[in-house]
Order: C-alpha cells, then sequence, then structure tokens
C-alpha cells in the first residue's frame, strides 16, 4: 500500500514533470522540431467524438495533467522497486518505455478516436523520424524530471522517508 506522504511527493512530482514536458515540447518549435501539443490533440479528440465543441480546452489541460500524474504513479507503484539504478538511469529508462508506449499504442489509437491516422510510431505522417525524435525528447524530459523530483522529496517506491 502506498503511504499518503508518497502519494502526494508523486502526485507533486508528476504535476512538476508534466509541466516540464509541456514546455519543453513547446520550446522544440524554436528549434526546427514539431511541436507536440498534446492538450490540443485531446481537445480535438474529446470534441471530435460528440461532433461540436462539448468539451473547452480546460478539460483536455486537466486530462493531460492527470495523465502525467497517473505516469508518476505508475512508475512509483509498478516498477521504481524493480528497476536498478540511479535516477538518471531510471529517467532514461522510463522516457524510452513511455515513448515507445506512446508511439505503439497511445498516439494511434488517440488519432484514430479524432478521425486521423498517425501510424505505428507516426509513420503516417509528413516527418516521422522528427516526430518519434520531438516525442523522445519530450518524454525523456518528464521522465528525467520526475526522477529528480522524486529524489529530492525522498520517494523511494511504496515506501518514503519520513
Amino acid at each position: 500500500m502506498i503511504s499518503t506522504g508518497t502519494f502526494w511527493r508523486t502526485v507533486i512530482s508528476g504535476f512538476i514533470a508534466t509541466f516540464i514536458m509541456a514546455m519543453v515540447s513547446f520550446l522544440q518549435g524554436g528549434l526546427g522540431m514539431p511541436t507536440i501539443d498534446i492538450t490540443y490533440l485531446i481537445h480535438k479528440t474529446l470534441n471530435y467524438i460528440h461532433g461540436y465543441e462539448f468539451y473547452s480546452i480546460f478539460w483536455s489541460n486537466l486530462a493531460y495533467i492527470i495523465g502525467g500524474i497517473l505516469l508518476a504513479l505508475s512508475w512509483v507503484v509498478f516498477l521504481q522497486e524493480r528497476i536498478p539504478g540511479n535516477w538518471l538511469v531510471h529517467g532514461f529508462i522510463y522516457g524510452i518505455i513511455i515513448t515507445l508506449f506512446s508511439g505503439l499504442v497511445l498516439a494511434p489509437l488517440v488519432a484514430l478516436a479524432a478521425g486521423d491516422s498517425f501510424g505505428i510510431f507516426y509513420l503516417d505522417t509528413w516527418v516521422p523520424g522528427k516526430i518519434l525524435l520531438a516525442a523522445a525528447i519530450m518524454h525523456l524530459s518528464y521522465a528525467l524530471t520526475l526522477m529528480l523530483c522524486l529524489k529530492i522529496a525522498g520517494v523511494n517506491g511504496l515506501v518514503s522517508a519520513s
């Protein structure tokens, strides 16, 4: 069972990491990389399903933030104690896991729900390699930030420092 302290430290760490991921995504546009605006994609997907502007961008931002927090909680509950290494190794491994899951499962399903197709690993897009690289940078920034925040917060799996 997860302690209350570990839960809240993980939630705060997940929130910070999600914010950093969003900022890195936007800044990538200045470097010639695709800007991946996940909140916009969620917004368009939710409203496409209804056929009109049912959800405001507020709900998409909330879904994005909750998704980042759930990723943080998933790490702490299921993976942190099972993967060896320090916070830096954990960050790289989790960032790659998220990138692979996103490109293989999540992005194709979200695109199809919005009436479009990204394809597996973005192969149906105009620049699949650049989008995959941008996604990897974005997810690595999330995971590295998350691991550093968890380390500073004293979260060590389901057990946390007092």
